[in-house]
């Protein structure tokens, strides 16, 4: 091989974290680290100094101001006494005042001279989001006890700033809930969807149906490991939990003393098994039922009977009466329709109120609720399913299949609130790191959730006017404990923070790695199971005919890079990557980034081939999804392997449901012995290596003839398949069709049964 080269957070433990060493950053060091980043930032002259005879002065004694007079005193390493604001003029004050000048309703302005620090808005959640924004600059930007002279002037973008929690795959207790809310609010997030009911598990007490929670809150066992196992594993144990209306009460004052409303969600028509399991007479079949111990979907669904509309109105009544807010939500997504189209019942209602099909009879369920709940001075949001036969005319649409349904519904002027799976979706992968927690799929890193706009660009003014904002889901099949939820909400939550409040204008990348570093410290001193991918490499290549440029980078320069290229594990004293090095050789590259001599992010491991084709050119006959086709037609034949991630690599060609059929021009004829073709195999996911593949040669790229075949067999391990074609004979060509024929169509009682799987694809090495 030749080398060459070329605030608060629970209040009582943000007083305890006040002494911690500050984080020097060694390039571009932000003014403030305030997250989200405020709309304007002017630095003034001098400091306010901190000093045990520093007050609070507030105008009133009512328990909102007091509240967040008590979040900045404990912030503060001295004990600041409290004051009534009276006429004459403060110095060594911090102030808090309500002005009507200031428009936004959740806007605020801070302002720090050398005598006072003044807290202005125009309501109690202003002043609530000022004083997070001052915990910030006493923790990160503070220097012995003088804090910088600043004015900031800040509102919200969104309305709704919204992350999701689902409690009924697995449950989580009161106390760790309030920790979320806490966490929340550190972020200036105001709203919490609390997914309450699921198929596997009730997990509210509603006192007229006992039954919800003494049968629907448990589960006789729990399925381990991924859904797409053979044989699937489970536990055996007894598992389950709900929350008693005074726990709700409990936590509902928590969360409103922290400017967070919560949006609490009972499914309906669908996911709704552990319901039916508690009270089978309101399916469409006779049951009985048991609370599901496998994830995924149910097709027992409730049956739009009067009696069931008077259950969920009973069932509902008890939730308005728990939640003040103003949206109740209603679920409405993945609701098979197998069991209504096989219901005389059912196909009776659709005839007689004169419906086109099941979705216009789900649309008249929707329908029905919503009357009901707009009856008792509430509205309904629901997942974007709900516009499936026409969308109730008050109710707001989530859209989490893509951004299509939110567009649809704001062209509709209905109210969205959008939450794709592809930025929004916590539950997703964040690294390439092989020994990543086990999650339901998907690969959404920091970048890409910092990345979103919620606005469609495709929305006139006015239709965009009815995006509320956005929200980050964290749904649990595969997650059962709390501190495995702090790994994969934070630090993604706090990306979308700046998302949905920061104008966009104002959002950079780079800048809010550099902020996020010391929250990042301090959160994890007290206590918050923070992922760490800050420091993950990515690695450019660029095939230059006869060798490959290799790039590695981190997000910011701030990180060292090291690195190898025997493939031993890298250290802090290995090979520092300062510039593109090129080679010319099988070679196994691993990186490592550094900050400050500690280890940020995964092991980057990237394996290079140097083969015939490497570096020739393709043409694809038949064309990839255009979701996986970064790499574009030649990442086949660049010499480089993806690497376990067909989410995230730009390597890895995906087909959906066709053949895979390509032309390699080698340039000149040569004598070909041997191809090895590299494969994704994940049936779980609908992915299937091909059934066949077939290798022709010409050359004259038009008349081909057979050199070599080879017939696969079923792999029921989802991994990388390298499979070797050895032709018939060392053939001379210059052009190579290579054809790898479709699995064909899933069998039934498989995921995706009756569907034609995906083909990946991610190297073609010739010999």
């Amino acid at each position: 091989m030749k080398i060459r080269y070329r605030f608060t957070l629970i209040f009582i433990i943000i007083i305890s974290s006040f002494g911690f060493a500050k984080t020097p950053l060694k390039r571009n060091k932000p003014f403030l680290h305030i997250i989200p980043k405020p709309v304007s930032i002017i630095k003034l002259k001098g400091s306010f100094k901190l000093n045990k005879d520093t007050r609070i002065v507030f105008d009133t004694l009512d328990f909102g101001k007091r509240s967040i007079a008590e979040l900045i005193q404990k912030a503060l390493p001295f004990e600041a006494k409290f004051e009534l604001l009276d006429t004459f003029e403060y110095t060594n004050a911090i102030i808090l005042t309500l002005d009507d000048n200031i428009e936004n309703k959740e806007g605020y302005q801070l302002k720090v001279t050398k005598k006072t620090i003044e807290l202005k808005a125009k309501t109690d959640a202003g002043l609530f989001y000022a004083a997070q924004s001052l915990a910030q600059i006493i923790y990160f930007d503070s220097k012995k006890n003088k804090i910088p002279s600043v004015q900031i002037d800040d509102y919200p973008r969104y309305e709704y700033r919204g992350l999701h929690l689902d409690v009924g795959r697995h449950f989580f207790p009161p106390a760790f809930v309030k920790k979320y809310i806490d966490l929340m609010s550190l972020y200036k997030f105001n709203r919490f969807h609390w997914h309450l009911t699921e198929d596997q598990g009730w997990r509210i007490e509603i006192k007229k149906y006992p039954k919800l929670t003494k049968i629907g809150a448990f589960r006789d066992s729990t399925m381990m490991g991924r859904y797409s196992d053979k044989p699937r594993k489970f536990d055996h144990t007894k598992y389950g939990g709900f929350y008693t209306q005074e726990e709700v009460k409990d936590i509902v004052k928590y969360s409103q003393d922290r400017h967070i409303t919560i949006v609490p969600e009972i499914e309906m028509p669908g996911h709704s098994r552990a319901a039916l399991a508690a009270y089978p007479e309101l399916a469409c079949t006779k049951g009985p039922f048991s609370v599901m111990s496998i994830w995924g979907i149910s097709n027992d669904i409730y049956c739009p009977y009067e009696k069931t509309f008077k259950f969920l109105e009973n069932v509902l009544t008890e939730v308005i009466e728990l939640f003040p807010g103003e949206y109740i939500h209603i679920g409405g997504d993945e609701a098979p329709k197998s069991r209504w189209k096989e219901s005389d019942f059912c196909q009776n209602l659709i005839k007689e109120k004169g419906l086109k099909d099941e979705h216009q009879l789900q649309s008249y369920f929707i329908q029905r609720i919503e009357k009901f709940v707009n009856s008792k001075g509430r509205k309904i949001i629901g997942w974007d399913e709900i516009l499936e036969g026409g969308l109730a005319q008050n109710a707001a649409v989530m859209s989490w299949r893509g951004e299509s349904g939110g567009i649809e519904a704001a062209k509709q002027h209905h109210k969205v609130v959008m939450t794709p799976g592809n930025y929004c979706y916590f539950d997703h992968y964040q690294s390439l790191d092989k020994n990543e927690p086990l999650a339901i799929g998907g690969f959404t890193p920091l970048e890409e959730v910092y990345s979103y706009n919620p606005t469609p660009t495709v929305l006139s003014d006015d239709e965009a006017k009815y995006i509320m904002g956005a929200q980050g889901n964290m749904w649990t099949e595969y997650i059962p404990t709390g501190e495995l939820i702090e790994y994969m909400v934070y630090p993604r939550a706090i990306a979308l923070s700046e998302v949905v409040w920061s104008q966009p204008e104002k959002k950079d990348y780079k800048d809010f790695v550099r902020r996020l570093l010391p929250h990042m410290e301090k959160l994890k001193k007290d206590g918050v199971n923070v992922a760490n991918h800050l420091g993950d490499i990515t690695a450019k290549f660029t095939n230059t005919g006869n060798s490959i440029s290799v790039h590695l980078q981190t997000s910011i320069d701030d990180f060292d890079i090291r690195y190898t290229t025997s493939g031993a594990k890298p250290t802090i004293k290995s090979k520092k990557f300062k510039k593109d090095f090129e080679i010319d050789s099988d070679t196994n590259i691993k990186a490592i980034s550094f900050y400050k001599d500690k280890k940020m992010g995964y092991e980057l491991n990237r394996k290079i081939k140097m083969h015939k084709a490497a570096g020739k050119k393709m043409k694809l006959l038949i064309k990839p999804s255009k979701k996986y086709y970064k790499g574009g037609e030649n990442a086949l034949i660049n010499g480089i392997l993806g690497s376990n991630s067909r989410y995230a690599d730009d390597q890895w060609l995906g087909f959906n449901g066709t053949d895979f059929i390509g032309i390699i021009d080698l340039g000149k004829r040569m004598p070909i012995r041997k191809i090895f073709m590299r494969f994704y195999n994940s049936k779980g996911a609908w992915i299937y290596p091909p059934k066949e593949i077939e290798i022709l040669v010409s050359d004259d790229n038009v008349n081909f003839k057979v050199a070599g075949a080879f017939k696969l067999k079923e792999y029921d391990k989802s991994n990388i398949l390298s499979v070797p074609i050895r032709l018939l004979r060392t053939t001379y060509t210059r052009y190579l069709k290579i054809k790898a024929i479709n699995y064909g169509t899933i069998p039934k009682g498989r995921q995706g049964g009756g569907h034609k799987p995906w083909l990946f694809i991610d190297e073609i090495i010739v010999k």
